[in-house]
């Protein structure tokens, strides 16, 4: 395997594990936890993924970007985000946001210092895609 496709067979696997790698939500192996995943009958070929991603305080993950579909959840905290060319902006819990497929997401973060945030992530990608990729190096 070439090194350029490494990350994305890292991420695959983290995401197919049952204590996923976490690649684009940053180095704690406990960050993103899976909760399920599903072949949805209705949509061949596509993979439904739920799973929750944690922040500490003051924690963010690097960018990256989701091949597939994501609504996003915030349970418990705040969190700040940036799509694309959109301006940041911070959501509180039982606040919720939508990520087209390819959006790419430079800032996701908790918004807090001293208090712990947490998302619920739900996406549909392609089958054999991870949900998660890291932008690439400028």
């Amino acid at each position: 395997m070439r090194s350029v496709h490494f990350p994305a067979a890292l991420l695959t696997l983290g995401l197919l594990a049952p204590l996923s790698l976490a690649w684009a939500h940053g180095e704690k192996p406990d960050q993103v936890r899976i909760l399920q995943e599903q072949l949805p009958t209705n949509s061949p070929g596509n993979k439904a993924v739920m799973l929750t991603v944690s922040y500490a305080p003051g924690e963010a993950s690097p960018g990256h970007w989701h091949p597939g579909a994501v609504m996003a959840y915030v349970l418990e905290g705040a969190v700040t985000s940036k799509l694309n060319d959109e301006s940041e902006k911070t959501y509180k819990a039982g606040e919720f946001w939508y990520e087209a497929p390819g959006t790419v997401h430079s800032v996701s973060r908790n918004a807090s210092k001293s208090a712990p945030a947490k998302l619920l992530v739900w996406s549909q990608v392609e089958e054999g895609k991870p949900v998660t990729e890291p932008l690439p190096k400028r």
